[in-house]
């Protein structure tokens, strides 16, 4: 075994007990939220929370297969479990992409002045309108990867020569059939549709924060800078959060694309590829954490106390 094996090992072990532990522990402070803290529960809650569990699935479904053909485990997934393991990845991979979306667009009706006639329309609708388009992401992506359950088996031949889909476990049933290429345009169509919309919303909140950032400035107003304070911080860690979704999604589609068309495929570039494909799901809730009220509550009961056991030992 080489080196670079053994590092690749360890670092795709290390990603996946980092990422299971991050979100469960985000999805464990929502629901303590939600039962013991509700005077902090906000709307947006519900989408983070939403967000963070397709994230962990995301996280499962792509990184223990993978783990297990960096161990070299022989005949790990049979027909079904291709197609389960598959079908779920890229279902909960895809409602990934599609909670961002719905993040970023409902980030930007939230700081729209009321003034805007779309924005005082949606603001009174925005729970109706955030669980319906969730509610819609989940029928579109069902559908869309439902057709995939068919297409997928378990690997026959170690050593495939052609374009399609083809991992150390599953391939194509039919390799370097044009219905692979016309199901693989569809769903970077789906895909590249819901990237579209973040790149917008992400443009309309960099343009709101520069003119918010020209107005204070021009004001000189400390109380105008305060009051919005809350709303700027969320805006911020959003924007971060899909531009760091957006750069992942294109470093990863890119090798997608590269291991679907090339003829002899690289087991090594799958592997770097599937730490890609996590990269998003595992470092997400660390984000999320960032500005959350009961961590930061916690973190300032946690400051007070230290300072008082050092206060206390001084004196002593």
């Amino acid at each position: 075994m080489f080196p670079s094996d053994t590092f690749l090992q360890f670092f795709l072990i290390f990603q996946f007990c980092l990422g299971v532990i991050g979100n469960s522990s985000l999805l464990i402070l929502y629901v303590y939220t939600f039962f013991f803290k509700p005077h902090f529960k906000k709307l947006i809650d519900s989408v983070f929370m939403h967000l963070t569990i397709v994230n962990m699935l995301t996280i499962a479904f792509r990184l223990i297969k993978d783990i297990m053909l960096s161990f070299g485990v022989p005949n790990f997934l049979d027909d079904i479990g291709c197609k389960t393991v598959l079908f779920s990845f890229r279902v909960s991979r895809g409602l990934s992409i599609c909670t961002t979306s719905v993040l970023s667009t409902f980030q930007v009706i939230t700081i729209t002045p009321s003034n805007s006639k779309l924005a005082s329309w949606l603001k009174p609708r925005l729970s109706t309108w955030t669980f319906s388009s969730l509610f819609c992401s989940w029928l579109i992506n069902l559908v869309i990867y439902g057709y995939m359950l068919d297409m997928v088996i378990a690997k026959t031949n170690k050593t495939h020569v052609g374009s399609g889909y083809s991992d150390g476990y599953c391939q194509n049933k039919h390799f370097g059939n044009q219905n692979s290429g016309s199901f693989f345009s569809l769903i970077l169509t789906h895909d590249l549709f819901y990237v579209a919309v973040m790149v917008w919303a992400s443009l309309y909140m960099v343009i709101f924060l520069y003119r918010h950032y020209k107005r204070s400035q021009h004001l000189h107003s400390r109380s105008i800078s305060s009051q919005s304070s809350p709303e700027r911080k969320a805006t911020h860690n959003i924007l971060s959060l899909v531009s760091f979704f957006v750069l992942i999604y294109c470093l990863n589609n890119s090798i997608t694309l590269y291991c679907f068309y090339t003829k002899e495929k690289i087991p090594r570039l799958e592997s770097i590829n599937a730490i890609l494909t996590a990269c998003y799901p595992t470092i997400c809730p660390f984000f999320l954490m960032k500005n959350n009220k009961v961590i930061l509550q916690l973190a300032s009961s946690f400051s007070v106390l230290r300072m008082t056991c050092l206060q206390s030992s001084l004196h002593g």
